[in-house]
């Protein structure tokens, strides 16, 4: 459309000047109101307001629109960490018109109305239904002493509008009257409603009248939305710098909205099969002899066990890519010895670097230049656990190349098999900000910025440059990093744990409500410091934590242990103290009657592998979050969106986790159609309540009918041979799949793994599973056992393959048959 002669610029209610407090900091505001120009250039629509305010959508698919202000009319280069390198906008077919009162983009799946006066957005869907619109839409602060302060854009929210994501937040799902911040912090011992935590992920789905949308402001300086909190029918979001862009995202399914959200920040790789395992850390494990006894119990007490973590106390005097001597001799043999046992060693890299003029990595980042300076050009000094550290800046291409090579003797040489980057906020002790100052200046891929723009990707660089360090040093490796602090993207670099929680009941419901949310915002390799970080947890209080994260990708426990005074300080008498000194953690820490209850959870983890796996796998093509909360089932059922304590492991898996102390049983609201409870093998119909046993041995989970579950034997780790599979099939109409490979390695990039795909019907007293398995990995187990779990039904005759086969029944009703490899199709009458 062409474009008109600009009219005069008019201050009216689009822009205003005036004094902002008591040190004359002069501001200037600005609102996208009347237009006077629209043009369009392919996908991209540019509008240009009286005052010089600036508009541009971009169409990036049929469902996603880019939205980007400019308050003067120069927009930024569009530069962001948070896209993935992958994503593609799509070719998309669209009209533009020009109405009385608005223009409008239309595409085959969304409409956007943008109002000529007000200059407020309005999103419909292909019938003209309304999903979201602007209440005030789009204004800007900017001040003398701080530039562009507040940028901002509000949206109108109806009375029935839920809003769910924004990451790690530890308040209610349902964010509706929560104002939350994301600015990446050291949040020791936080609590219920803590809204400044580790992570800013700055992505919420919307729920209005059961459509479902999403927003990302993907803006990476301090950021605040406020959604309805004065109950005035106004949502609220803002960024205190850069400039406003944000993707808005048309589902109608929440679970679309999920995996469009992956499209566009990337998803997480296949994880290496261990990483998948449980997990055992401490605030810290030494000497040598104390972790070496730490695996034999493991082994003695017969509980499954993947990886064990070295914190900080392994490092010389807190130094980065050194190892006490004193404490671990030969850092090389312990993990070699570890590794014949199936363990995987994992250790701590901090970011600050301990100001040394006698340390490597000091010498060599002073003398390469790569470390965060002040605006006056002195280097950031600050303290963490050295009392001076620096800190190399991330942004800086050369500082993260440097840094990736930095591995080559912790994972090249001695036999480390993952990195754990904390303290990556980044954590500055002593000061009350907790980090740097804002006028730190950083590389910023070579455009410069200060710290208020790096600050919440500082973390998630930092992975980065991990992550290609160890993909440089051992290409043929799937890595494994686990980070404290990151930003929206981040999950391609690496896993995250909800950070340093408290051993109380109370966070073991925020660490459930933690990990739904993280997983939905794009984190699906998520877990929490199992039995809480700081204080010690009780027998049942551990019990019920390694009960929930047996669903929860990440199993691992962590604890202050003897350092809970916080001083870090080495006790020379360590391996002399009894467990209860060392305030030990451990899952045979609680007596025998909790040891049995907890090996038992732990086993049942190992068993689930198949399928966890297979819902890393399609969380990797296809973007599905592992863990997903009830409402992403059915978000028409409005009893499921007020439901917190229960959620979705993968497609298939309704996991009612026990958070109360002292629980004889709870009520288990299911979504529609059958599910089968785990323990019992009975059938419960859908839209009704159930009510489980809360035995402390058994955490409450239900498989929907339909469902073809593969389970693995007991094993102490992956490594070990997997002798059989074991297919449960609960009777019902579905479709399933169990996807299978190495482990780890990329040979599954060319073909080698074993997708396998079930497809069920029950139709009267006739039930049918046909099988179609596909590419060339060949799995090591002769032996596949089925177990049909027939609900109500009885059958009388099986035939696989259109052979007649004889069967076994069960005392629960089970019916059992094994074969020596997979089946093409069977049926049941």
């Amino acid at each position: 459309m062409a474009k008109n002669t600009p009219p005069t610029p008019t201050l009216m209610n689009s822009k205003e000047v005036g004094v902002s407090n008591r040190y004359d900091d002069i501001y200037t505001d600005y609102q996208a109101k009347n237009i006077y120009s629209a043009e369009r250039k392919g996908q991209s629509f540019l509008f240009e307001f009286q005052n010089n305010v600036a508009l541009k959508i971009d169409v990036l698919t049929d469902t996603i629109f880019r939205v980007r202000y400019a308050p003067k009319g120069q927009f930024e280069d569009g530069f962001s960490y948070a896209i993935s390198d992958d994503f593609k906008a799509a070719k998309v077919q669209l009209q533009f018109e020009e109405k009385d009162k608005d223009y409008r983009i239309i595409s085959s799946q969304i409409q956007c109305w943008i109002d000529k006066k007000k200059g407020t957005l309005k999103f419909k869907d292909a019938k003209g239904k309304t999903i979201n619109e602007d209440a005030e839409g789009y204004s800007a602060r900017s001040t003398i002493h701080k530039g562009f302060c507040r940028i901002a854009v509000s949206k109108k929210s109806p009375k029935k509008e839920q809003y769910f994501g924004l990451g790690d937040k530890s308040c209610s799902l349902d964010l509706r009257g929560h104002d939350c911040d994301n600015y990446n912090t050291d949040a020791f011992a936080y609590g219920n409603g803590s809204y400044t935590l580790y992570r800013s992920i700055p992505f919420y789905y919307g729920l209005n009248n059961g459509v479902g949308y999403g927003i990302f402001m993907d803006n990476s300086h301090r950021s605040h939305f406020e959604f309805d909190v004065k109950k005035s029918g106004v949502t609220t979001f803002w960024a205190e710098g850069g400039e406003m862009n944000y993707y808005f995202i048309y589902g109608p399914k929440l679970m679309q909205v999920a995996q469009q959200y992956h499209q566009l920040t990337g998803v997480t790789e296949l994880p290496p099969m261990w990483a998948l395992g449980f997990h055992q850390c401490r605030w810290s494990y030494y000497p040598d002899a104390r972790v070496r006894e730490l695996a034999n119990d493991f082994r003695k007490h017969q509980i499954p066990c993947d990886a064990i973590y070295l914190d900080i106390d392994y490092m010389d005097g807190f130094r980065c890519f050194t190892v006490n001597k004193k404490l671990f001799p030969d850092l090389k043999k312990l993990t070699s010895d570890l590794k014949k046992d199936g363990f995987s060693t994992i250790v701590m890299i901090d970011p600050g670097i301990k100001e040394d003029p006698e340390y490597w990595v000091y010498k060599d980042g002073i003398k390469n230049d790569v470390f965060c300076r002040r605006t006056n050009g002195d280097l950031m000094v600050g303290p963490v656990w050295p009392e001076e550290c620096v800190f190399p800046d991330y942004t800086s291409p050369k500082a993260r190349k440097w840094w990736s090579k930095l591995y080559k003797g912790l994972y090249g040489k001695d036999g480390v098999a993952g990195f754990w980057n904390d303290m990556n906020e980044p954590a500055v002790f002593k000061v009350n900000s907790k980090t740097f100052p804002d006028e730190v200046h950083h590389d910023y891929e070579g455009k410069g910025a200060n710290h208020k723009r790096i600050h919440n990707v500082y973390g998630m660089q930092m992975t980065r440059a991990t992550k290609d360090g160890l993909l440089k040093i051992k290409s043929k490796k799937r890595p494994f990093v686990l980070t404290r602090a990151t930003y929206s993207g981040g999950q391609r670099y690496a896993a995250v744990w909800t950070g340093d929680n408290v051993a109380t009941w109370e966070h073991l419901e925020i660490a459930n409500r933690q990990c739904q949310r993280l997983s939905i915002s794009g984190y699906s390799l998520v877990g929490s410091d199992v039995g809480g970080f700081v204080e010690q947890p009780t027998g049942e209080l551990m019990a019920r934590w390694i009960q929930l994260a047996i669903f929860h990708p990440l199993f691992r426990i962590h604890s202050m242990g003897n350092n809970a005074d916080g001083s870090g300080a080495v006790l020379d008498n360590i391996m002399e103290l009894d467990a209860e000194d060392r305030k030990d953690q451990e899952p045979w820490s609680y007596g025998k009657k909790f040891t049995a209850v907890n090996r038992k959870s732990i086993e049942l983890r190992y068993q689930l592998l198949p399928y966890i796996y297979t819902a890393f796998y399609q969380q990797a093509t296809e973007g599905l979050p592992v863990i997903r909360s009830l409402h992403f089932y059915d978000q028409k059922d409005e009893k499921l969106r007020k439901v917190e304590r229960d959620f979705m492991f993968g497609d298939h898996l309704l996991v009612s986790p026990i958070v109360r102390e002292k629980a004889k049983s709870q009520s288990v609201y299911l979504p529609e159609g059958q599910w089968f409870n785990f323990w019992t093998n009975k059938l419960h119909e859908g839209k009704k309540s159930a009510r489980v046993s809360a035995k402390i041995d058994k955490i409450p989970f239900f498989v929907k009918a339909g469902t073809v579950l593969p389970l693995y034997p007991v094993r102490q780790h992956t490594k070990e041979k997997i002798s059989h599979l074991d297919l449960h099939i609960y009777i019902g109409n579905g479709e399933s799949c169990l996807y299978e490979d190495a482990g780890n390695g990329f040979e599954y990039r060319d073909g080698a793994y074993r997708k396998v795909q079930f497809v069920a019907a029950l139709k009267g007293n006739k039930y049918t599973l046909h099988a179609k398995a596909t590419g060339k990995f060949k799995v090591s187990y002769k032996k596949i056992n089925l177990h049909f779990h027939t609900g109500n039904q009885v059958f009388k005759s099986l035939k696989i393959d259109g052979k007649k086969v004889d069967f076994e029944t069960t005392e629960n009703g089970t019916i059992q048959v094994s074969m020596k490899k997979l089946f093409k199709g069977l049926e049941l009458k």
